[in-house]
């Protein structure tokens, strides 16, 4: 059994606690501090979790030797500061969404983890459900057959936020998801976003994204702040089976139907639909059983693991890339009314070469 590592949060306000708690009740980590510009704040947290040090500067925390690592939950337009700080220290990271506040930002952090040969994990917490890893696995072994449409919906009435919009708030969880889930991650070439902004907040308060995928297949993806029922759910449809992920459903998270649609062609040379003949499949329906366990526990020892073993872990750097891929051309769209644009750097391998080269 290795020794734990020792790991310092970094930011004690909504989501830190939530990563100081899994970290000190983890075996793979010794919780060793809270650091936070408001020190009374990070006393409670410290207090919550085992009475750890507290740090309010970032340098002091960042110049002890026995850290190994720091997880980083702090507003998104501060992670690029912080992390670099943290990599040139040499201390392996893991950061909640988005990775950064810009493309250009996250590719700065993942060259400089990259170059020093440390970890720099996105702290995609769905990814790391059982839901979800059970819906990779699902996918992976082909049990869906090759993929036709992904329908994602994520609404409640939630609070409207200051910084950013509908978008930025909440598509990152299932753009992260879909990327989890997607052999080879979520590689788009182009998106079109259409918002609304019915309150005059100043920001789409309502969303509506669509990201064309491999051999026509497509993904939707709907947002609202302003929907007094909430609903967390993601509808996948493949050729063999279709998969619907209801989030708020504890007995049946997971329903998976033998249901779909079949067109025996009936012209010659194959070349006209409206030849075909339609016949709809009426199989079984089955919910397969998920272990328990808390998401963030099962992220944190990914993070861990990926340390001891030298490599990436499953939400790299990478991934958080290619969420803000989509997301920078989100904004893009919604500024061109809507138009279908282009997402920078679909493929960013070659231009990180060898970073988060294992998924």
């Amino acid at each position: 059994m290795s020794s734990p590592l020792n790991v310092a949060v970094v930011g004690a306000g909504y989501w830190g606690p939530n990563l100081a708690r899994n970290f000190a009740a983890s075996t793979d980590w010794r919780l060793a501090a809270i650091c936070d510009l408001d020190e009374t704040r990070a006393q409670l947290l410290a207090r919550q979790v085992g009475h750890v040090d507290v740090h309010t500067d970032l340098t002091e925390l960042l110049a002890r030797p026995d850290i190994d690592a720091i997880a980083v939950a702090t507003p998104a337009r501060t992670h690029h500061g912080v992390v670099l700080a943290a990599l040139l220290a040499g201390k392996h990271v893991l950061v909640e969404k988005p990775l950064a506040d810009s493309r250009e930002h996250a590719v700065e952090m993942v060259r400089a983890a990259e170059s020093r040969g440390l970890t720099l994990m996105a702290d995609h917490t769905y990814c790391y459900t059982p839901a979800v890893l059970k819906i990779r696995e699902l996918i992976a072994e082909g049990a869906l057959g090759d993929l036709l449409f992904i329908d994602s919906v994520r609404i409640n009435l939630g609070l409207v936020q200051p910084d950013v919009d509908v978008f930025w708030d909440l598509a990152p969880h299932d753009l992260s998801i879909i990327d989890f889930i997607l052999p080879g991650g979520l590689r788009p070439t182009e998106v079109s976003a259409q918002g609304a902004d019915p309150l005059g907040a100043g920001k789409s308060c309502i969303g509506y994204l669509t990201v064309p995928l491999d051999n026509g297949a497509i993904a939707h993806v709907h947002v609202n702040w302003l929907s007094p029922t909430k609903i967390r759910s993601m509808v996948i449809g493949g050729t063999k089976r279709t998969l619907v992920w209801d989030d708020l459903n504890p007995q049946q998270r997971i329903s998976v139907y033998d249901r779909g649609v079949d067109l025996a062609q009936q012209s010659v040379d194959g070349g006209d639909r409206a030849a075909a003949t339609v016949s709809y499949r009426l199989g079984d329906t089955w919910s397969p059983a998920l272990p328990e366990h808390e998401a963030l526990g099962a992220m944190a020892a990914e993070f861990a693991a990926s340390i001891r073993e030298g490599r990436s872990a499953r939400t790299d750097g990478l991934a958080g890339i290619r969420v803000l891929s989509v997301l920078e051309a989100t904004t893009r769209s919604l500024d061109a009314g809507g138009a279908l644009v282009g997402v920078d750097g679909s493929d960013e391998r070659p231009a990180l070469a060898g970073a988060g080269a294992a998924r």
